[in-house]
């Protein structure tokens, strides 16, 4: 299995003057998870009569959230792709 390009850092925290030593710092959220908040974020923005219409009833457990937040990560990964990191 390959490992998954997650994009690099989102928001690293890397200190003036640290040059090749920045991995030892706190390199923050992957870009990856980072796209897949802010996707994640849209398809909870949708009214409870579009959830029903996609499919997704919230209340239904954490089966129908797994799935959105699949969905999530399958976006972020075509968001990563677009941008030919992948």
């Amino acid at each position: 299995m390959s490992k998954i390009n997650d994009g690099g850092p989102a928001f690293p925290n890397v200190p003036d003057g640290a040059g090749d030593r920045w991995a030892d710092w706190d390199t923050g959220m992957s870009l990856r998870d980072y796209f897949a908040a802010k996707a994640m974020c849209s398809a909870m923005d949708l009214s409870p009569a579009r959830w029903w219409n996609e499919g997704v009833n919230p209340a239904a457990g954490t089966g129908e959230i797994q799935r959105v937040a699949k969905v999530a990560y399958t976006m972020a990964d075509a968001m990563l792709a677009a941008r030919g990191a992948q």
